[in-house]
């Protein structure tokens, strides 16, 4: 029998080809089967909503919010040693670190066993990354009695509306951009519910400072300038400088400003007047300002900066209360300071012009003397043009008081810069007219009392839905005046980052030098 065996043939070699390939295809189907099992055991263990983000490969502990939560802006224990921009920082902001890898982040749930789901602004999709320095109260909320330390908080909750600190009221009000732009990113990771579900999430928070696109310095500056420029006794600088000095200080040391030079920085100087010290030192940031009128155009210009507009203080009208061509008596209406400097010296040379005739208001006024606000509400609403006169500085409150008022404004100031202008056509619900025109006799009344009211309905209609863009509130909502301004912020970062990336090409090659 063993014989047998050893006397029968072998199997022909193409045969035996077939069979190791056999062998090895059943092999490898093996495995396959194995690895799909193993895999399919790992996805059933994540949660099915689970959302993919992108995370930096390295955090530096400097960037964290909790290293920043509640540390003095003048500690030098909590800033990295500074070095020179052009030399270390080129080789901090490598290719390797801006590479990223994806963490899971979890949807908010709420509800009974957590079934119930809301949604929250998604950073990934966000229009604007925005990263919060979290600088003391002293620099924000407390100047409206906030106290931080109290409620051992870095940020007062935001989750209430109505609780919220309140910004002080009056002429105050006209230059609190930075309030409404840090409530609204303060806000932009809550859940969207009944209070805050239309607010539009081009702008969110982020706190992996590597994630950012801008970095968001929340210092109430004019108030700051209203509150602190006068002298105290027994102080040396006043408490507005010494807080300048301070942000320049914490600033340059940071890693975030020396990575590229403050560029993708936002500071909010709004008043004229305020940053006084400071806004040199820190002109590489992008400035949210009211207009140039005070800054050289080395430290501050449109290429770079956002003009935003004034927070109007006459009460807004709402479109089924607005009085028509026929209810607005009054042709024009100015109240206010008349005798300026530079620019603003064409309001004397208009007062004589306009002083005598009837369907004209243009009298000396201010809106904290004798209820001037609520005067000012009533003579605009009534009036079917508002001159809005240059007057120490190209723009003032008065264009945001018309357009809250339905009145159309006349513009007489030539050197203005206007908030949004990329996006809003101005001329289809505003009149320009240069002031060397305006000063001639003659020349404004013709102009006004000869637009057709066809037209001025037109331009009124127009007036009408371009109003929402000029309230501040919050929550913010789509549209409004602090949506606009994020998004004018994104719209300038594109530069922003194009110049900066266009810089970083020949990092690599450089460093390793």
């Amino acid at each position: 029998m063993v014989a047998e065996r050893k006397m029968q043939p072998m199997p022909p070699p193409e045969h035996r080809r077939i069979f190791r390939y056999a062998i090895v295809l059943a092999m490898f189907l093996l495995a396959f089967s194995c690895w799909a099992l193993v895999n399919s055991r790992i996805k059933e263990s994540i949660p099915k909503p689970a959302v993919l983000m992108a995370d930096a490969d390295q955090t530096p502990p400097t960037l964290t919010a909790e290293d920043h939560s509640r540390t003095s802006v003048d500690d030098s224990t909590s800033s990295p040693t500074p070095t020179s921009y052009d030399n270390a920082t080129t080789t901090a902001m490598s290719v390797v670190d801006r590479i990223s890898v994806p963490v899971i982040r979890e949807p908010v749930m709420v509800g009974s066993g957590g079934s119930e789901r809301i949604d929250v602004c998604d950073a990934d999709s966000a229009a604007l990354r925005v990263y919060v320095y979290d600088l003391p109260a002293e620099f924000h909320f407390g100047m409206v009695g906030w106290d931080g330390k109290k409620n051992a908080a870095a940020w007062p909750d935001v989750s209430d509306a109505a609780a919220v600190p309140h910004y002080p009221g009056g002429l105050n009000l006209q230059h609190s951009v930075a309030y409404w732009l840090t409530l609204d990113i303060l806000s932009s990771t809550l859940p969207r519910d009944e209070q805050n579900r239309d607010r539009p999430c081009t702008a969110v928070r982020v706190t992996n400072a590597s994630l950012a696109d801008v970095f968001f310095v929340p210092f109430f500056a004019s108030l700051s300038y209203n509150r602190h420029s006068r002298l105290r006794r027994g102080e040396r600088a006043s408490r507005n400088r010494v807080l300048q000095a301070q942000l320049v200080k914490f600033l340059v040391r940071r890693e975030e400003w020396r990575r590229w030079g403050g560029k993708d920085h936002l500071i909010v100087p709004h008043h004229p007047n305020s940053m006084m010290q400071a806004r040199k030192p820190l002109s590489a940031a992008m400035f949210v300002l009211s207009d140039f009128g005070r800054y050289s155009p080395d430290v501050a210009n449109l290429k770079k900066d956002v003009i935003a507009p004034y927070k109007h203080v006459v009460r807004s009208i709402g479109d089924e209360d607005s009085p028509g061509f026929d209810q607005r008596p009054i042709l024009a209406y100015f109240q206010g300071a008349i005798h300026r400097k530079d620019g603003g010296k064409v309001r004397a040379k208009l007062y004589q012009l306009l002083k005598g005739e009837k369907d004209v208001h243009f009298t000396y006024g201010n809106v904290r003397q004798n209820n001037g606000i609520r005067r000012a509400t009533a003579g605009m609403s009534s009036s079917k043009f508002c001159l809005n006169i240059a007057g120490d500085t190209p723009s003032s409150n008065r264009l945001f008081d018309a357009i809250v008022s339905h009145c159309l404004p006349v513009v007489v100031s030539d050197d203005i810069e206007l908030p949004f202008e990329d996006v809003l056509d101005y001329s289809e619900f505003c009149v320009f007219v240069r002031a060397a025109d305006a000063a001639r006799k003659g020349f404004l009344l013709r102009l006004l009392r000869g637009m057709p009211r066809d037209e001025w309905t037109r331009m009124w209609t127009r007036l009408k839905e371009v109003a929402r863009h000029f309230e501040y509130q919050y929550p913010s909502r789509p549209g409004d005046a602090v949506n606009m301004i994020w998004a004018a912020v994104a719209r300038k970062m594109h530069s922003v980052k194009l110049q900066l990336h266009k810089r970083s090409r020949f990092i690599q090659s450089t460093s390793s030098e």
